[in-house]
């Protein structure tokens, strides 16, 4: 039974195995964006918060990618599609975090939303094919692969760094506040 909080936010199984336990803190982090992101305008997730540039609506896009990069193209090696295929990352290797400004904020919540699915479909595929120590296409430098586990793992760190970033936002936008 899924227990959902006051921001309807799922609460990680307290009692669930290690997949379903890592699983459920990633949906939590993604929950927590979605609430420190919900029913802001366009010129709401454009705004930036002292001298930094970074916006909530920059922040949506940068979690699409790396959504993405990780399940896609780090764990099956597969193609990213679009919009993320067709960039010239060498001319700016930023371009998730500038481009934003460009879209609405219907396209950037449903970009993210679809990369989302899309992650959850290939980490399904993943633990099919290998569970949490099945390894990534991806290998570094020096050869190693991450398992599943190390990038479920890096994934919740991800979401709880840049969504201590969107409570900063957020609060500056319009007080709202919380966690």
């Amino acid at each position: 039974m899924t227990v959902i909080d006051a921001q309807g936010r799922p609460e990680p199984p307290a009692d669930g195995d290690e997949a379903a336990t890592l699983i459920g803190f990633l949906d939590f982090q993604r929950a927590t964006l979605a609430w420190k992101t919900a029913g802001l305008d366009a010129a709401a997730l454009d705004t930036t918060v002292a001298a930094s540039t970074l916006t909530l609506g920059s922040l949506l896009k940068h979690m699409a990618y790396v959504e993405t990069a990780w399940f896609s193209r780090s764990l099956f090696g597969r193609p990213m599609g679009e919009p993320w295929d067709s960039v010239d990352w060498n001319a700016d290797r930023d371009w998730d975090w500038h481009s934003a400004t460009a879209d609405t904020p219907e396209d950037l919540h449903a970009l993210w939303q679809s990369s989302i699915e899309r992650a959850r479909a290939l980490t399904a595929e993943a633990l099919a094919d290998g569970g949490l120590g099945r390894l990534a296409h991806r290998t570094w430098p020096d050869g190693r692969s991450p398992s599943l586990r190390w990038i479920l793992c890096h994934m919740i760190e991800e979401y709880a760094r840049h969504n201590g970033h969107a409570d900063l936002i957020r609060e500056a936008i319009d007080g709202e506040t919380g966690e």
